[in-house]
């Protein structure tokens, strides 16, 4: 795999793509200052982030000398560079213990060290005990947080004064809080995006040359429409030309199951017999880790390229307006925060049949479903799922939900 050389990255900390790079080369045999030379690093920058983010990883069984003793003899290779074992050619059935550099679990380690380093406490010695005492004194009489805070007009937030007790900065404990024990620590899920190398000729500056230099006016935009987190997902996709839009719904938001509905497409426009590289030339989405799976989107089960996927720059949902407006109508009828597990393919067609058969003032008073019929054929349309309702039966609100028999908005 070839990588885009960064130089202008001097003086920076690493970023989770910048780790993501070093896993990859390091599982690729790179050494430290290949990498460093790629990421614009010092190696020895290169060497300290390794040694410093080393996770063991078990292997699911234990390891015995000819004598019967468990094996805890470390491999000799982990004593020189790189230190660990992702470019080993024998980790997958090395009975030894696996040490490897994982960038999600360093970025979680950075994000920690710099978390810890940045928080202190704005008192000075004397100020901070007489806050301490008073809070101490307050817990162990039974009394809640905010009372104590209140009842003495302390001059500390809430949020503070719970961090001092969790990290133990206060003679009063964690258990002498009446409710913070019987509640969960909140769970943060690590975003999942699409590697910084997979990235190489299919960032916005190209997708931008690519249309400037073979003329492309027509393109797909993709996305995701999350609901309850964990739950079903919609996969969005509209034609920029005509603002033509039609979506998937997904079990989750995950590349295998993008990769699924790409393949129900492919198979859907050839049973047909079209052309799925006729109606998806070009395809412009974001850096979700749902959109890893570049080969899926990009080939046919026989390799054979039919598109062209290109990525926008993180946090830049403007280079995709298209989509990321006709988001709007979707949360019309289906809220921000509510659930899509009610939903099936059949009751998501219906909601997206509504919106394309809302009239737009650009085009004129015409719908999208007008337009796009005019420019590819009203059966492609009908294929996608989207069927023309009448323009005095258009529902744009929750209430078409209720029709259609969904719970849970």
């Amino acid at each position: 795999m070839d990588y885009f050389v960064n130089h202008s990255t001097k003086n920076k900390h690493l970023t989770l793509e910048d780790r993501l790079t070093i896993q990859n080369m390091l599982d690729e045999g790179h050494t430290f200052r290949e990498i460093g030379y790629v990421l614009g690093k010092d190696p020895s920058t290169i060497s300290k982030e390794v040694r410093k983010h080393i996770h063991l990883v078990t292997n699911g069984f234990t390891a015995y000398d000819e004598a019967g003793h468990v094996l805890n003899e470390e491999c000799p290779l982990l004593r020189k560079p790189p230190y660990v074992c992702n470019g080993c050619s024998k980790k997958n059935y090395c009975r030894r213990k696996r040490f490897l550099y994982l960038a999600d679990h360093a970025q979680r380690e950075y994000e920690k060290l710099l978390s810890n380093s940045r928080e202190g406490i704005p008192l000075n010695k004397a100020e901070f005990y007489e806050v301490e005492k008073v809070i101490s004194e307050g817990l162990k009489r039974g009394q809640h947080l905010y009372q104590v805070l209140k009842a003495n007009n302390l001059d500390v937030s809430l949020s503070t004064a719970y961090r001092y007790v969790k990290k133990g900065y206060c003679s009063a404990t964690v258990m002498d809080l009446p409710r913070a024990v019987k509640f969960k620590p909140r769970k943060h899920p690590v975003p999942k995006y699409v590697p910084y190398g997979s990235k190489k000729g299919r960032t916005y500056e190209d997708f931008k040359h690519y249309t400037d230099v073979y003329g492309i006016t027509d393109w797909v935009e993709m996305d995701t429409v999350i609901g309850r987190i964990g739950g079903k997902v919609i996969l969005p996709f509209i034609f920029n030309s005509c603002n033509f839009m039609f979506g998937r719904l997904m079990d989750s938001k995950s590349a295998s199951e993008t990769a699924k509905q790409f393949h129900f497409l492919r198979s859907l426009f050839s049973e047909a017999g079209l052309s799925f590289r006729t109606y998806f030339p070009l395809i412009l989405t974001d850096n979700g880790g749902e959109f890893a799976d570049i080969d899926a989107i990009e080939r046919d089960s026989k390799g054979n390229v039919e598109t062209r996927l290109f990525f926008c720059e993180p946090m830049r949902s403007c280079q995709k307006p298209s989509v990321e407006k006709n988001h709007t109508l979707l949360r019309d009828i289906c809220p921000k925060g509510c659930s899509f597990d009610m939903l099936d393919q059949k009751k998501l067609n219906i909601i997206f049949s509504h919106m394309n058969s809302t009239a737009r003032r650009c085009f004129n008073g015409r719908t999208p479903y007008e337009m796009f019929s005019f420019m590819y054929s009203e059966k492609v349309a009908n294929m996608l799922g989207i069927q023309q309702i009448p323009a005095k039966d258009v529902i744009q609100t929750p209430r078409l939900l209720h029709i259609l028999g969904v719970e849970g908005f």
